[in-house]
This record gives C-alpha cells, sequence and structure tokens, in this order.
C-alpha cells in the first residue's frame, strides 16, 4: 500500500477482478457516453485506470469537475469488455462506489492538451512547466535522468572514488566565461562567484591526499543557450585521480560509460573500450571538427592541390577542401539548400560538383575544370554518380566549413549513417596556445593549468625561440559520442615551475599567477602529486540517451534562450531595503 492508495493506475490487471480498490491522481479525460454512463481515464506517476462511472449521482459529480483535478476513486475492479492491448491495465476498469476530490482543478481550459504539450510552443510549456511535466512523455525523461545520475554515482563508487561536494559560494575566476557574481553583505564592494566548474577545489583535494574524487557538480556559467547548453546552470560528472595520466582517465570513463549507455540510451549498441583516439590536427584534417560523429561514413579531403589554381578566384591562394559523396541521387533544390545551410551556419560560401552517370563533371563550378577532369577524378577518388562538396579560405576556416558540409550530408543522405548506435572517441593533442582573434597576441588555447607535452624543456625551447609556441600541444582531451563534446579534461600542470614558465608565454609572470590563483598555486609549491581528470556533461549525456534535439528537454526547470525562468519570473526585481543591505546602487540603463 502507497500512502492512501491500493494500487497505483498502472498496477491492476487480470488477476485483480473481483477486487476492492483504491486509486487516486488526475482526472484525465472524461467520455459522457449518457446520463448514466461514463468513462473516466485517471492518471498517477505511474500510468493510467479507466474508472466507469454508471449512475446519474456519479455522472454529475464528475460532469462538475474540470480535467486535470484530482481524485480518489473506490471501487471493484471488473474485466473491460472493449479491451485495450496497449495499455498494461487495459484489460481492466474500475467500477466506482465512492469519488473523493482531493485538488479541484479551476480552468476549465488548460494551455495546452496535458499528452499533447509538447507541440505547444516553448514559452508557454516553460511558463506551465507543472504541467507539461505531467505529459508522460517528459516525465519519463526526467526519471531517465534519474536513473543515469544513480548509475553513474555507483559507478564512481565502485571504482573507488569519493563523492565530496564542492563550495558554491567562492572567489571570482579570470578565466573562462563570465561569472555570476554574488554580493556580500558584510564585506561592502566585495563579492563571491557561483562556481563555472570545481576546477580548483578538485585539483586542491588531491593536494590534500585524497585519491579518487567525484561529485555530480553544479555549475554556473553566464553564457547564451544553445540546443546542447542550457544557459545559467547545468551539472557535470566532475572528476580527478591523484597519481594518474591520460591512460588512467580514459580507463574510467571507458568501463563506466558504455554500460550506462547501452543500457538507458535509445540505442542499445555503445562503443566498445579503448574508444579511437583521434588527435586534435587529425580530426581537422579528416573530419573538419573536433567533434567528430563516426557514425557517418563520409571524410574530408585536401584538394587543394588539384583545384587550387584551377581559375576558380575563391580558391586562389587558399586552403581548397572536398567531401565526396558516393551514388549521390539528390535533387538540385536540395543542393541549393544545402548550400544555403551551410553558409548560414559558418558564414563562408559552399561550392559543388557532380561526376555524373556519364563520367562527365558537371553542375557549380565544373565549368573551370575543363581539362583537368582525369586529374580531379583521380585526386579524389571519384566514380560516375559522385557528389563533390568544396570549401575554401583560410585552412581552419575551409575545414570546418568541409565539417559542416560532411555533417549535413551524412544526416541527410541515405546510407552514410550509422545512426542507431553510440560512437565514441576521444580527441586529444590539442594545442596549448593559439593566436588571439582580437588581441594579436599568443594566447592559451584551452585550459592553462594543463601539462605541456614535452614539460619544462619544450617552453624554455619555445621561449629561447627553438620551438614554435603554436607546435606546443598539451595533455588535454575531449570526449565525444555521436558529434556532440561530452566533456573536457586534462593532465594538469602541477609543478609550480612549469605553471609559471607556460604563463611567461602568454605575458604573465609569477606575480600574476600568485595573484589570480593564490591557493592552487601554494598549494602545489607543498609538494603535489601528478594528477588528471574530466567532467562529462550529466545534461547532454542524458540529452544523448535520450534522443532529445534540446538539452531542454531533459531538464526539470529549464530557463529559456534569453536565461529567463518563465514560471518562477526570474530574473526579478528586488526591494529597495535589499540593496540597501547589500550596498548596491542601479545605475539606470541609458
Amino acid at each position: 500500500m502507497i500512502q492512501s492508495r491500493t494500487h497505483t493506475c498502472n498496477e491492476l490487471n487480470m488477476k485483480n477482478v473481483g477486487d476492492r480498490v483504491k486509486i487516486v491522481g488526475w482526472m484525465e479525460n472524461v467520455r459522457e457516453v449518457s446520463a448514466a454512463l461514463a468513462f473516466v481515464v485517471v492518471r498517477d506517476f505511474y500510468g493510467t485506470t479507466q474508472v466507469v462511472a454508471e449512475t446519474e449521482d456519479m455522472i454529475k459529480m464528475i460532469r462538475e469537475l474540470n480535467k486535470e483535478s484530482t481524485i480518489s476513486v473506490e471501487g471493484t475492479v471488473r474485466e473491460r469488455a472493449s479491451k485495450n492491448p496497449k495499455l498494461p491495465t487495459g484489460d481492466i476498469e474500475v467500477v466506482p462506489e465512492k469519488i473523493e476530490v482531493l485538488g479541484r482543478c479551476l480552468y476549465n481550459e488548460l494551455p495546452f492538451q496535458i499528452n499533447r504539450s509538447r507541440e505547444a510552443d516553448e514559452a508557454t510549456r516553460l511558463k506551465y512547466r507543472y504541467l507539461d511535466l505531467r505529459n508522460p512523455e517528459v516525465k519519463n525523461n526526467i526519471v531517465l535522468r534519474c536513473n543515469v545520475v544513480s548509475a553513474l554515482r555507483q559507478a564512481m563508487t565502485e571504482n573507488g572514488f569519493l563523492e565530496i561536494t564542492t563550495p558554491i559560494l567562492t572567489a571570482s575566476s579570470p578565466e573562462g566565461a563570465r561569472d555570476y557574481l554574488v554580493p556580500a553583505r558584510n564585506h561592502p564592494g566585495k563579492f563571491y562567484a557561483l562556481p563555472q566548474a570545481p576546477q580548483q577545489f578538485k585539483q586542491l583535494l588531491m593536494t590534500s591526499g585524497f585519491d579518487r574524487y567525484f561529485q555530480i557538480a553544479p555549475c554556473f556559467r553566464d553564457e547564451d543557450a544553445r540546443a546542447d547548453r542550457s544557459p545559467g546552470e547545468f551539472y557535470q560528472l566532475d572528476m580527478e585521480m591523484a597519481f594518474a595520466d591520460q591512460d588512467d582517465v580514459f580507463s574510467v570513463l571507458e568501463s563506466v560509460l558504455p554500460p550506462i549507455f547501452a543500457k538507458y540510451g535509445k540505442y542499445d549498441i555503445a562503443s566498445e573500450p579503448p574508444f579511437r583516439r583521434i588527435g586534435y590536427n587529425e580530426a581537422m584534417e579528416t573530419y573538419g571538427s573536433d567533434k567528430p560523429d563516426l557514425r557517418i561514413d563520409l571524410t574530408v579531403q585536401d584538394a587543394t592541390e588539384v583545384l587550387g589554381d584551377c581559375g576558380f578566384e575563391p580558391f586562389a591562394g587558399n586552403t581548397v577542401k572536398a567531401v565526396v559523396v558516393s551514388d549521390f541521387k539528390e535533387t538540385r533544390k536540395f543542393i541549393d539548400k544545402l548550400c544555403a545551410d551551410v553558409e548560414v551556419q559558418t558564414a563562408n560560401k559552399p561550392f559543388w560538383f557532380r561526376l555524373d552517370e556519364n563520367g562527365e563533371l558537371v553542375g557549380g563550378i565544373s565549368k573551370f575544370l575543363t581539362g583537368r577532369k582525369d586529374k580531379v577524378i583521380a585526386a579524389l577518388g571519384l566514380k560516375p554518380g559522385c557528389f563533390v562538396g568544396l570549401a575554401a579560405g583560410k585552412k581552419l576556416a575551409a575545414q570546418k566549413t568541409a565539417g559542416v558540409m560532411l555533417k549535413m550530408l551524412g544526416t541527410s543522405v541515405p546510407g552514410h549513417m550509422d545512426e542507431e548506435r553510440y560512437e565514441f572517441c576521444w580527441i586529444v593533442d590539442f594545442p596549448m596556445y593559439e593566436i588571439g582573434e582580437e588581441s594579436g597576441d599568443l594566447e592559451f588555447c584551452h585550459n592553462p593549468f594543463s601539462m605541456p607535452n614535452g614539460g619544462l624543456d619544450i617552453l624554455l625551447k619555445a621561449e629561447k625561440g627553438e620551438a614554435d609556441p603554436l607546435s606546443i600541444t598539451a595533455f588535454q582531451y575531449d570526449l565525444v559520442c555521436n558529434g556532440v563534446e561530452l566533456s573536457s579534461g586534462a593532465v594538469r600542470n602541477h609543478d609550480p615551475e612549469i605553471m609559471i614558465k607556460a604563463f611567461e608565454l602568454v605575458r604573465m609572470g609569477e606575480e600574476d599567477v600568485k595573484a589570480k590563483f593564490p591557493a592552487m598555486y601554494n598549494a602545489f609549491c607543498y609538494g603535489a602529486p601528478p594528477h588528471a581528470g574530466i567532467a562529462p556533461g550529466v545534461d547532454r549525456m542524458v540529452m544523448l540517451l535520450a534522443g532529445e534535439d534540446s538539452i531542454r528537454e531533459i531538464i526539470p526547470f529549464p530557463m529559456n534562450k534569453n536565461a529567463q525562468d518563465l514560471m518562477m519570473g526570474a530574473p526579478s526585481s528586488v526591494e529597495q531595503k535589499q540593496l540597501d543591505e547589500l550596498h548596491i546602487a542601479l545605475v539606470p540603463n541609458d
């Protein structure tokens, strides 16, 4: 017995015929046949049960209730005359002796039909999220999330990790995205920050002597929303290992994730360990992305040598990349839309041509290839019926444009994607440094606390001009699944001498490091173990497992794209008294 009910609305079957039962739930639907016959569907968390009212008094009471009122039904189970094999309770119905109203719905009209809430516009769904969550499809995503988090916790514990919580109120970080700031009432003019990640705290735990740490960590970043990124807050499986290297981290996640994906995912096939490892440069050259979807069998080819001097102006002096699709039967309308969509995503215009069934180059830029047909066919390995998508520009721009084209072609042209599986890979050997687009100076490419490949020696060579800083790679790695980046991680730079030298290359000295990262730098000076970690995003994992395109579908109470909570009305204005206590004055926005 659960609370005041004898059974849930998904539990009754033919074995219960003749039993006197009590069920509770929401009145989902009413079909009134006559003054003495009405069918009522009662829904709770677990499922639905049909109730058959056969007296005028019962029907009169039901008629006075709005849908979504909560009711208690006491009655007898009987076999249904017209069965519904699609429902677990489809063989029976309950004939009520007593119906009690537990919570009356005061509105005749709902903002949307509960079972079709996903068809409503997003703003309405988010405003009435408590109604949206009554939809079994929406509810099931949240149940999935709970089960996945529970499985992750169990797996990490079985691997010897301790779950340790880290502070929510901390210091503002000079790196990464924008912080959410919290004014300190007792310290006028000073602020706490909500953590963008527990990065420094988990590294400090390693220096404290804890060997394996994890938590399902809340993280807060003031950044814009995307389909795979929720604004405001998100959760990650944060982990760190002492006396460990890259292979140790890979081994843990390769044992933890595949069974969970195979058990809870929309698809029941997941990569077996070890996952494929792809260098960053190789990924950009082969797939045009550092987040390749390995379910797609297409690759990017370099066509600079064969097409760069063909006389087509956008190719002159630029890198040219090609994506070849065999047995291409799509229309010109498809090609035009593909090119338009690629240009929207990349701000770079793509080009194309085809090798028709007669072995002739046709369409797109084919007129510029007269006289070099055989050379083009040989260089790109073309066969009759092939489509060739092209991208040109500076190397990185050409790579990324080709990568977008590859993904669009792979997902829309039949026969080039084995969709129903989870394909994992590691992207490794990321560049340590890059030239900043705005500054034009050398900057850290990703995590400044990663260990450079080559240690202190390679940094000293770069300082002396004996090595190009842009050629230095770091022990940084990304975990990618089906074209979605699940997480970034790294072997940490735990040596103060190497850390200072790494920062000096970007014009920051020892005093800067001490000032910006005092706790971590000082802790490392007391003898720090080599350590490494990673933090796969829980929200993104569940999104993949549920087969959803938007991350908001698997978050119980998500914000909209503008970081607004339409249900609670956040962010909101506060009273002047609260501002005064915090020593805050609002400046008018001219």
